[in-house]
């Protein structure tokens, strides 16, 4: 059988296709390549929205804005110090963009105005911290972003 363009091009195109099908068969495939939503029950979250604006508001509202630290021990969140910290609870959640198996929630509970979140539950990179908390009924939310 005698070879012309017109085969040479069919059979390079034909080579094209199956490489470019291993590739996207492979990246579905892999656990490396994970494509989930960003965030778990997406849809459930924005429901509530209204009502996470009106807590960021409160929190901008404050005279004493919560603070945000990197330390050698970790990361130090610190409560206005004109609230009594007994009666501060809530949650801090901590989303790591590039990672969704990293991400954790942790409960607020404080024996001073200062909340350490240990270093060794962090891995450095990026951080996007949300602090859901309440004071004498009323709700506040801050958002920081962090390096390590």
């Amino acid at each position: 059988m005698r070879a012309n363009w017109g085969t040479g091009i069919v059979v390079a195109f034909g080579l094209f296709i199956t490489f470019i099908l291993y590739f996207v068969f492979k990246v579905q495939g892999d656990a490396n390549y994970d494509h989930e939503m960003v965030t778990e029950d997406y849809y459930k979250k924005e429901i509530g929205y209204q009502e996470q604006l009106d807590k960021q508001q409160n929190a901008y509202d404050l005279k004493e804005k919560i603070t945000v630290k990197s330390t050698d021990d970790g990361l130090v969140i610190q409560f206005p110090a004109s609230f009594d910290y007994k009666n501060i609870k809530g949650k801090v959640s901590l989303y790591r963009p590039s990672n969704q198996k990293l991400d954790f929630d942790m409960p607020i509970s404080l024996s001073s105005s200062n909340l350490l979140i240990p270093k060794t539950k962090l891995v450095g990179g990026r951080w996007d911290i949300s602090i859901e908390w309440n004071y004498k009924d009323k709700g506040y939310l801050n958002k920081e972003k962090v390096n390590l």
